[in-house]
């Protein structure tokens, strides 16, 4: 908040002698100076904000001033990010942005956007940061197409923060002896498009043998996939291990998946910042590190039960 000066003279009805005028004016230049100068304490010399938050001068400039970190996030991902009964958005990743924001002295503030979509809002400058259980991959860090090998854009650096396999899981007493990858040839996934878990589908499809693809149905969001094998229209779907297991334990009731065969390809969430800011980048990585050393780290990662992928320390691109 800039602060205003508010103090005012006013000039009195009656007469006054010239003496008594100037006194009045030298006086109201006094308070000028002292009163309303003391508004002027949460600034610097440059006459900006100054935030009392350890790591704020870490920060950029211009999102030190805003005072926001615009983050993009497709905030259907529970137990990751998601909106509660009360539309309030919830889960892993706004946690750990509340810590990271009292470190930098900013507010995490998340934006809904499609999964397949963050990388290029974050490429246009819609959001200063991707955060939304996104695996750091090389692939991503040089802005490669996954499918393809093409070059497709600016890839983005990685700050690491969490540990993370990929799941299948099936209707619950159905699992129709899926066990490995190599069992779903023949078979139909649902998933969300975009993800780690749409890439290994369609890896795994190309060595099924004897004409048994994996029939690969996506969707924007993992809850759609979901709600469509729930339905009964597919033999299984995947996804990241904390959101599977969330799943299993959660939709109806814990009546609805089950989780089968063991994770895989377990790899770093990385929180996405363009690689032409390395600044904001540095500043992340230093937040990080400080919530991991004074534990609220570790008090998020227990309250949502995912402990078994904790980093002990924050890193750059660490994927592969």
């Amino acid at each position: 908040m800039t602060a205003r000066s508010i103090c005012r003279t006013t000039a009195g009805k009656s007469a006054k002698s010239r003496m008594a005028t100037v006194g009045a004016i030298a006086v109201a230049g006094a308070l000028l100076l002292t009163g309303c100068g003391d508004q002027t304490k949460s600034k610097d010399e440059g006459g900006e904000k100054v935030s009392n938050a350890p790591l704020a001068d870490k920060l950029p400039k211009d999102i030190r001033d805003a005072g926001v970190i615009k983050v993009g996030s497709d905030i259907a991902y529970p137990p990751v990010e998601f909106k509660d009964k009360s539309g309030k958005t919830v889960g892993i990743d706004p946690d750990l942005g509340d810590a990271l924001g009292k470190q930098l002295g900013v507010k995490f503030q998340f934006d809904n956007g499609t999964f397949d979509t963050l990388l290029g809002g974050l490429r246009s400058k819609r959001y200063d940061l991707a955060m939304s259980a996104m695996t750091d991959t090389k692939n991503r860090q040089e802005g490669i197409d996954e499918e393809t090998g093409k070059k497709i854009g600016e890839g983005v650096d990685f700050v690491d923060y969490f540990t993370a396999g990929v799941s299948i899981y099936t209707k619950k007493g159905d699992d129709q002896s899926i066990k490995t990858w190599s069992d779903l040839c023949g078979k139909k996934i649902v998933v969300q498009r975009g993800t780690v878990s749409h890439d290994l589908a369609k890896a795994e499809s190309k060595k099924c043998k004897g004409g048994k693809d994996i029939a690969i149905e996506s969707f924007d969001n993992d809850q759609q996939a979901q709600t469509r094998l729930r339905s009964g229209g597919a033999d299984a779907g995947s996804s990241d291990f904390p959101v599977a297991a969330y799943a299993v334990k959660t939709s109806g009731g814990g009546k609805d998946f089950e989780l089968v065969g063991e994770q895989v390809e377990a790899a770093p969430y990385g929180i996405a910042v363009s690689k032409k800011n390395p600044e904001l980048r540095d500043a992340i990585k230093a937040a990080l590190d400080a919530i991991i050393k004074n534990g609220d780290y570790d008090k998020i990662i227990s309250k949502w039960g995912v402990e078994d992928g904790s980093v002990k320390e924050a890193q750059i691109n660490g994927g592969k």
